[in-house]
């Protein structure tokens, strides 16, 4: 692939375009995407007609740049959580009716909480979780159950490099946590995001017996009922991993026919 005189990669250059959007924006000024992506004009208005040929990206009159179908179609139609979706949306749906509040699916990517789906509605509290949005490990009680179920190996090394930007929180903080939400079964923070709001989350489990995926709650503190919650969501998460198991029964089973 060829360099530029900078020595990044046609990929390397591509990448920051992409990811020069910031989370909510669609659209931006080719000149505002150039310096938001480190790329000279001419250099970042080249990628953008050549991604716009495939649809990737929409260039529209007066420098604009949108982000194009193309680029959702391949990423739905393609991605590695489309499965796991699929799987958890109605066990989703049937928490969120009991709760009215908001449900989430969140899957480890690195250090980080990547979540993939989430249901709110009306009147729900403040979730600072979005869809395609990140969160830390350790500020997110789906992070903190992803990570607990994790090969001890992994947890050591993200304990190793583990760094807060806030500097309020340090690993020795963070190692009992893990340890807790392993014995507990679940992760549950209290106002960390949001002084208002109630985390739980519980992790979900493959038929290998690896963590996949975490389901999480956010409630208000004063209707809090962790009782009754956590059975809840153990019961919808362990629904999600027989789903799974079928799922992929499935597709194997059709896979050459």
């Amino acid at each position: 692939m060829a360099n530029s005189a900078s020595g990044d990669s046609v990929v390397d250059r591509v990448v920051r375009v992409m990811s020069a959007f910031p989370e909510g924006v669609t659209v931006l000024q080719l000149s505002d995407l150039a310096e938001r992506a480190g790329l000279p004009l001419s250099s970042a208005h080249r990628l953008v007609r050549q991604l716009a040929d495939h649809g990737v990206l929409d260039l529209g009159a007066g420098g604009s740049v949108r982000l194009g179908m193309r680029l959702w179609e391949l990423v739905n139609r393609n991605s590695p959580t489309l499965v796991l979706r699929q799987a958890a949306l109605p066990f989703m749906e049937d928490i969120q009716q009991v709760l009215n509040q908001n449900v989430n699916l969140a899957v480890l990517d690195g250090w980080e909480a990547l979540f993939v789906e989430r249901l709110s509605r009306r009147g729900s509290v403040a979730n600072r979780a979005r869809i395609a949005g990140r969160m830390p490990v350790h500020i997110s009680s789906a992070g903190l159950a992803l990570m607990a179920n994790q090969p001890r190996e992994l947890q050591i090394e993200y304990l190793g490099q583990f760094s807060d930007p806030s500097g309020k929180v340090t690993a020795d903080v963070v190692r009992p946590l893990l340890a807790e939400t392993a014995q507990e079964g679940f992760a549950q923070l209290a106002g960390v995001v949001d002084p208002d709001t109630w985390g739980i989350a519980v992790p979900v489990v493959d038929g290998k017996r690896r963590t996949v995926a975490a389901l999480g709650v956010v409630v208000p503190l004063a209707e809090m009922r962790l009782q009754a919650l956590v059975p809840a969501l153990q019961t919808a998460a362990r629904g999600i991993g027989r789903q799974l198991g079928e799922q992929i029964s499935s597709f194997h089973s059709t896979e050459f026919v």
